[in-house]
Order: C-alpha cells, then structure tokens, then sequence
C-alpha cells in the first residue's frame, strides 16, 4: 500500500511542521529535560599542564622574528613582540605555530633552525600553556541538530528494520565539510529533499512488511564496456575454473518467481549480430546463491547459435534468459563463463588496449592481438511475478512480533510492534505522546486498507519521516548555567557512540544500558566500545572514514587516460580499493600501532594487483596477505589507490602528492596558490617532470610554497599516475631525491618513508584530528586541542593501538561533554 492522497498530505503537514520548528522543539524538550551532574575537567589534564614551565620566547625572537615581524607579516603571521601572559587570549594563532613547530616545517628551509632538543622543549611548553588556559575555562563546543545522512539513513533501515536498500537510488548525495559528509553544519534540510525522505519511506515501509500487491520491477547492472577484463575469476562469490561475469547481491521483496536476462559484449558497440567470441564453444552459468540455475552453450561451429525459440538470428543472445523461484531477501546472482579462454603459443601479446578491445572490426577477433573472448554487457532482473508475502522470514520475524489472533487484539499487537521500533528508531526510551501519532496512522491504513498489514506499513511510513528519527538533537538540560559545559546524557552519549563506530542507531544492548544510566561508568563504557569495535558493523567506521580522510573514495572517479595508461583497467580499479581496505581493516582490527600506517611491510593483493606491483608467485583472483619484498611500497603512500588519487590522469603530479603528505600525513596544509597562474601544461616546457617543476619555482611567488610541497612529492617520482613502479621518465632516469624544510635530505620512497616517521607525532595528531571531527559530526576548533593532545599522551603508552585511540576519543570532553546555549 501506498500513502493514500489524505495519508500524504497529512504527512506532509505534520512533518513540515515538526521540521520548521525543529529549534524550537529542542528548546521546548529541553525544558522537562534531566539535569545531569555538570563534571570537573580530569585532574591528570591541569597536573600535566602545570608540570611544565611556561614557554622561553628566546627562541621566536631569534629564529623567528626576521620573517614574522610587523613589517614582512609573513603568512598573516606576527610574532614581534609577543607578550608569553597572553598565549590564552591568542589561543588559535598559537595553535597554528605549534602545529608548524611538530611537523618541522617551521623555520622554513635553508633558514637558520634552532636544534631540535631546543624547538622540542619550546613546542611542549607552548602546548602545555595553552592546554593549562583552555582547562581553566572547559569548552567541548556545541554541535548543532545533526541529520542523518544517506549513508546513516541506509544503515538505521538495516538495523531497525532488518531491510537492506540502495540509499543511493532513494537519496540524494550530501554534502561535505572539512572532507566528510557526517558534519552537521552541511546536513542542510529543504522542501526537495523530504519530498526525498517522503519517497523513501513511502517505499522502505512496502518492502518493510512485504506488501503483497507489489509489481514487477525491472533492475539492470551494466558491466563497464572498454575497460572491464573478464578473462579471470571475478571475485569470491563465483565458482571456481570460471571467468568473467558479476556476482550480484540482489534484495528480492516478496517471494516468488523471477527472471534474469543477460545480454553479450559486442565489438564495435552496435546491436545486432556482431557478438564476441561466438567462434568459440563458451559455457555460461547462472547461479542463485552458488546453486546453479541454468548452463548455457554456445558457439564453437554453429557460429549462430539459437538460445531459445522464436530467437532473432541478428540477435543470437536475446533469449539468453532464465526464471526461476527464490524467497524474499538478499540473494547472490552469479553469472559466469567458462575458463576455457585460447591463448596464443609462444611469447604473449599482452593485454589487449582498451580502444581496441572495445572497437575491434572482426567478429571476434583483431588483427594484432588474436581472438577475443565472450564477455557479458548486462543482468537484467526482473520480478517479482505473483509474488507473495513470506511466512516466517527473517523480516517478519524482525518487526512483526507478534500477530493479533483476532480483530480485539490488533491495536495492542500493534502497539507492542510500534513502540519497540520508536524505542529503536527515536533512541530512547518512548512514551504515550510518542506512539499516540504513530498509532493514528495505523488506525488510518488498517481504515484504508482493510488489513493489519497496511496499518503497520503506514505507521512505519510515518516513523521512517519522523524528526526524532532523522535528526539527532541532543537537549540542554533544565537549570544548566546558559554557556556552561555540562555532560551530555546516557543517551546521547549512547547515540554519538553507535554514529561513531557504526554509523547507525544504538543496537538493544547498548540502549539498554544508556537507559539504565549505567553508559556513564567508564568500566560499562570501555566494555561497550569493545564490544562494538568487535562487531562486523565497525567496518563501516574503518571504510567510511579512512575513504573520506585519505580521499581514496576518488578511485571510483578517477579517469587514467587510456593512452597514457593503457594497462588499467576496471579489475585494476578495484584491486586497488580492495587491497586498501583489507589493508586498513588488518590495521584497526589486528590492534596495531596507527603509526604503521607509514611502515606496515606487508599489503593484500590478488593476482591482477601483484602483476602490477611486480609480486611474483601470486595466482588467482582471490586477495591474500603477503610481505612486500622491499620498503618502496611500504604503508598506504605506496598503495595503488594513493598514488592514483594523488596524480592527474595523464601524469603524476608532485604538488598533489606532496599537499597530500602536507595535509593528511603532517597536519600542515599549504595556502591556496596565488591566482593566475598557469597550469604546468601550458608553460611549454620540454623535459622530466622535475626540470619542468624547477624552472616553474624560479617564480619566487611560485617557490615560497613548492620548495616546501615539491620535495615530498618528488619521493613518491618513482611509481607513475596509476602507482606503478619506474625508473625512467620522458627517457631520463627519475631523480627521487629532496629535502625536507629542516635539512633531512632522502632519496626516493624508502627514505623519506623512515624521514617521515620521525615526525611520526604530527601524522598521530592529524589523524585524530580528522577522526575526531568524524566522531564528533564537527570540525575540530581550536578549543578541542588540549584533547587532541591529551588522547596523544594517554596512548602512547600503548604505542599508539587503534584500540586505545578510540578509546581516548570516546572518553575526551568533547565527545562526552557539551556546551549550554549561551
């Protein structure tokens, strides 16, 4: 069932008038609210502050001063004469000189430097000072009402309703702040967007309880045309001695029969009879959840096989199809050719170049490189065809907890059903003004309907839209001093906790015991992020944030130029976003050091990726964990998705990867280039890319920021725009040598991974910068450093274990403590 006209725009009404009064429906709770105990800072955090002296300027005033007086200002920056009693009052532009100091990057180079005992003391009192200010008056900021983005909305569905669904085809994009699309100041709201939300839950709700009446849907998956390789396994989820193809996780809703349909690659991209590889007997195998559906053969010496009767000759894969029945669910849809794939004696050709392999004249073959083999274009799946509504699945089992017996007990079944997904969906306990909307809408579908099932679909429809599901408003307590930093509630604390670690709603055993006032013990506390850490779910907290911190969700954008590059392809793309996360995924669950990321040894890599890392002895499409046989590739900055994302599509680039180094891996990122300059492209300078970089630095406009950002990218010169490893460039060998900004000189990848380590503290804080702006749904301010600094010692005793680092960020004042309104 459907929202009716009347079911809609009263919909429409009551969530847009809940919306537009969203501050003041925070405002107004927050009057009945709790009053929470308002908790003194940690004493560790003032005794460590005040252990150390305050800082000696004797050291600005010599090495300092020459750039950032009043008169050169360099960078914005003054720091003649300073006045050592007011570093609190000038807070932010200290951090700045502290953030310099620990990356090294300050003196810049070839200026005179203090040694590095000198700066390190001078840096530790500095911080220490500020830290001793900012506890004197506690500020764990205040973040505003926070929505649920695509990615949270699509996960609570799964956790509330036990539904998988494809939040990209039901909600637009959002947008992103400080690099990551969970930052409540860019989750904006507007009338298009809830008509979004509207349509989502409209449709969620059918699926949710399975409604019958639904009609036959058609679903296509198209397969990358040019650049897809489908001479080798796929994936896992296929059968063994077979290639080609996808594996297809599909949602079915009802059960029923259902139909796959699948078309063939052609060589020249035109329809009709010009299919590839028909002059080769070929074997294709449908299967459902690994069980074989259906085997098709063709071509060998018929060279125009019919599939099916009544089949068009001009178009001899149109009846490759098949129906076939299956339950309501998830389901793997594999489709596959036979491995029997002819090669050619003798020295091999190589992979066939993109342009050709999608161009190619002959029906199945090219002049150069020999036949080329069948592949699949598309799955189509369709259904379902006289579906029906599940008895006993996993679904029903989820949200219908129970079932009315009779007419006199459905209201009350249905409230149970109702308040245990409010209880879920609101993350909180609920109460009679709770469910008395929820239960009009049910009233009102059961009306029009006729049928339970309708009531409950209705009533789902309006929780999915409701405020208290969509945003997440954290309420000022009654009494509390306006201003004040207070601790936020069990419950609140429970919600920021599951958003953090799952991006999801708390599950039951973590709301149970926020409701119990029992998440405040740090015991209970420490216990429950284990515990979560430990579920599978915190992958999306391992994939989302590292994709969106290190960019590499820009693989999937990414264009290599096929002329430039003409070894990648598809199976390469995503090699290398797979290599990544099961590398980052080791990382985290494995317990290591975060500063591994700069020197872990070892990497996974499937056959495809090993060819292009040059790893011998690697055979199957299948990722496993090997030991790199040297440090060039060492941690992420030698990983294929890095190198990619960092380079332009024609060629590397050293300013991109060295503002990469600067940014993601010091916390330094470079100014914006001044306007008007041209991109390298059009200096028409001939040459390697570093006399080309050279003769652009003799700009001394130019040279004040790429002496800087240059050098770090030169390191990396050896691995080209899709991160393979060379030795030359335009003829001339690569020159991967540079220097850092305080005279640590590398040559290539190797040392100035190991240069980079001893800098190892500044990578540590800008990674839990950016990872607690992601806990947080906030960008880190100048008030949250004393905790970054604070999550930095307290962990280095446990050598810096991903464990510990979550810990930390979970128990400091800003995840746990919030601001009154002023």
């Amino acid at each position: 069932m459907m929202f009716t006209r009347f079911t809609r725009s009263r919909l429409l009404l009551t969530v847009g008038a809940l919306v537009a009064g969203a501050s003041a429906f925070v405002a107004a709770a927050g009057q009945t609210a709790a009053k929470p105990a308002v908790r003194p800072v940690a004493q560790a955090a003032k005794a460590h502050a005040a252990e150390v002296a305050a800082p000696d300027f004797a050291m600005i005033n010599q090495y300092c001063i020459t750039c950032h007086s009043e008169r050169m200002k360099s960078g914005g920056l003054v720091l003649e004469k300073r006045d050592p009693s007011k570093i609190g009052a000038e807070a932010e532009m200290w951090e700045r000189v502290a953030k310099k100091l620990r990356a090294r990057s300050m003196p810049p180079i070839n200026s005179r430097r203090p040694d590095q005992a000198t700066m390190a003391t001078f840096v530790q009192s500095l911080e220490a000072t500020l830290d001793k200010t900012a506890l004197a008056v506690p500020n764990p900021g205040r973040a505003p009402i926070h929505r649920l983005n695509r990615f949270e909305y699509t996960n609570a569905v799964r956790d509330l309703l036990g539904l998988e669904i494809d939040g990209k085809a039901m909600l637009p994009a959002d947008d992103t702040g400080y690099g990551f699309d969970n930052i409540a100041d860019v989750l904006t709201v507007s009338p298009g967007l809830f008509e979004r939300y509207m349509l989502a839950a409209a449709k969620v709700s059918r699926l949710a309880v399975e409604d019958p009446t639904m009609r036959a849907k058609l679903t296509s998956y198209e397969l990358p045309y040019l650049s897809l390789g489908q001479d080798e396994r796929m994936n896992e989820l296929q059968p063994f001695g077979s290639r080609g193809g996808t594996a297809i996780r599909h949602y079915f809703p009802l059960d029923g029969e259902y139909e796959v349909r699948f078309t063939l690659q052609r060589n020249d991209l035109a329809a009709g009879y010009n299919v590839r590889g028909l002059s080769a007997p070929t074997a294709i195998d449908v299967r459902i959840d690994r069980q074989r559906i259906k085997i098709f053969n063709l071509g060998g010496k018929a060279a125009r096989p019919m599939y099916s009767e009544g089949a068009d000759p001009e178009y001899p894969d149109e009846g490759l199809s098949v129906k076939f029945k299956t339950t309501a669910g998830t389901h793997v849809v594999s489709i596959a050719l036979n491995q029997d794939v002819w090669k050619a004696e003798g020295v091999s050709v190589g992979q066939l170049p993109l342009t050709n392999n999608g161009y190619s004249q002959g029906r199945d073959t090219t002049p150069l490189y020999g036949r080329i083999d069948a592949g699949i274009e598309k799955v189509d799946i369709t259904g379902p065809f006289d579906g029906k509504a599940p008895k006993g699945s996993e679904l029903q089992r989820k949200i219908f907890v129970c079932q009315p017996a009779a007419a006199a007990t459905e209201e009350p079944c249905a409230r149970r059903i109702m308040g245990r997904l409010a209880r879920l969906a609101y993350r909180r306990p609920v109460g009679e003004s709770d469910l008395k909307t929820l239960m009009e809408f049910y009233r009102k579908g059961r009306k029009e309907d006729g049928s339970f099932r309708a009531g409950i679909q209705a009533s789902i429809g309006r929780l999915l839209v409701d405020p208290n599901f969509l945003f997440r408003m954290e309420l000022d307590p009654a009494g509390v001093k306006p201003g004040s930093a207070y601790k936020v509630s069990d419950l609140d604390l429970a919600s920021r906790l599951s958003f953090f670690l799952w991006s999801s709603i708390p599950d039951e055993e973590l709301l149970t015991v926020a409701a119990a006032g029992q998440l405040k013990s740090p015991i209970v506390l420490e216990k429950q992020v284990r515990r979560m850490l430990a579920d599978p779910r915190s992958n999306t907290m391992i994939d989302n944030f590292f994709a969106q911190w290190l960019t590499i969700k820009n693989v999937q954008s990414a264009h290599p130029d096929p002329k430039v590059f003409p070894e990648f392809d598809e199976n390469l793309r995503s090699a290398f976003i797979e290599e990544t996360k099961l590398f980052l995924r080791s990382q985290v669950r494995e317990d290591r050091s975060a500063a591994e990321l700069i020197t872990a040894n070892y990497t996974f890599v499937n056959e495809r990726l090993a060819r292009h890392y040059g790893i011998p002895g690697v055979v199957g499409n299948h990722f496993r964990r090997v030991n790199l046989p040297d440090d060039k590739r060492a941690g992420l900055l030698g990983q294929g998705s890095v190198l990619m994302v960092t380079s332009y599509n024609d060629r590397t680039s050293v300013v991109l990867r060295g503002k990469f180094i600067m940014d993601m891996f010091l916390g330094t990122q470079p100014p914006a280039p001044p306007a008007n300059v041209p991109p390298l492209e059009n200096t028409k300078i001939e040459g390697t890319l570093r006399q080309r970089m050279e003769l652009h630095r003799k700009n001394p406009v130019c040279a004040s920021c790429h002496n800087t950002i240059d050098p770090m990218g030169f390191a990396f010169e050896n691995f080209d725009g899709v991160g393979k490893y060379r030795t030359l460039d335009s003829r001339s060998p690569i020159n991967a040598t540079g220097a850092l900004a305080d005279g640590s000189k590398f040559d290539g990848a190797a040392s100035f991974r190991k240069a980079l380590y001893d800098r190892k503290e500044a990578f540590l804080g800008a990674m839990v910068r950016n990872m607690m702006t992601y806990a947080m749904g906030r960008g880190v301010e100048t008030f949250d450093m004393p905790a970054v600094r604070k999550i930095l010692r307290d962990t280095q005793p446990q050598d810096y274990k991903w464990s510990s680092i979550v810990l930390g960020i979970v128990k400091s004042m800003p995840f746990q403590m919030r601001r009154a309104e002023s």
